[in-house]
């Protein structure tokens, strides 16, 4: 187990790390905006859980395995984009929320973007080699087992993320409850929406396989 004095610094260094605004921001900010804000606490909770799948991943070493194999990081890489580009496309084809009165998100909607949240972050191939570059920074061997370091230091780093996401989340809804009050807003919203799912995946298609390490 890392001691408190390292869990600490940990702490700080991923405050520092989580704060600068990235693709997960922008992706929940994004889905509070367009469906509410239970849409992006959903959204948040998806991301994180997407998280520990990755410091699970890194725990038991399939990181290190995708980040050394070209096949792999390019099969995960595409797939991610390829997910953004189809929920881009998916946002822009409905019409229906244009003539829609602004409503809460149903149940179906919010295990949806809970999904949806958690498949996003898992095909991100540079979540994965974020955890072996950062990670191993406060890993100390003498400390005990690895595995468990990691697995604690990651917990920590996705629940400082979770907060993080949330304000994004509920920042993101007030904007959406405003926006969703005109048709005209539900349209430029639809619109916007659509195309920063598509700007998103097309930037994760053109990660440079050769800069990941």
């Amino acid at each position: 187990m890392p001691d408190g004095q390292q869990l600490a610094l940990f702490a700080v260094a991923a405050l520092i790390v989580v704060i600068i605004p990235g693709p997960n921001h922008l992706y929940i900010a994004t889905r509070a905006i367009a469906e509410g804000r239970r849409a992006g606490v959903a959204s948040s909770l998806g991301v994180e859980t997407g998280t520990l799948v990755h410091v699970a991943a890194a725990a038991i070493g399939l990181s290190y395995v995708i980040a050394q194999s070209a096949v792999a990081f390019a099969v995960i890489r595409y797939a991610g984009a390829a997910y953004l580009i189809y929920l881009g496309v998916r946002t822009l084809l409905r019409r229906d929320v244009e003539s829609a009165e602004a409503a809460p998100v149903r149940p179906g909607g919010v295990r949806r973007a809970y999904l949806e949240g958690v498949l996003v972050n898992v095909l991100n191939p540079k979540v994965a080699l974020f955890f072996l570059a950062f990670l191993p920074q406060f890993v100390d061997r003498s400390a005990g087992s690895v595995p468990l370091q990691t697995f604690v230091l990651g917990l920590v780093m996705a629940t400082i993320g979770m907060t993080s996401n949330l304000l994004y989340a509920f920042f993101g809804g007030s904007i959406g409850d405003r926006l969703r009050a005109s048709a005209r807003m539900r349209r430029y919203q639809r619109y916007g929406t659509g195309t920063v799912y598509l700007g998103l995946g097309v930037a994760a298609a053109l990660v440079n396989p050769a800069r990941r390490g």
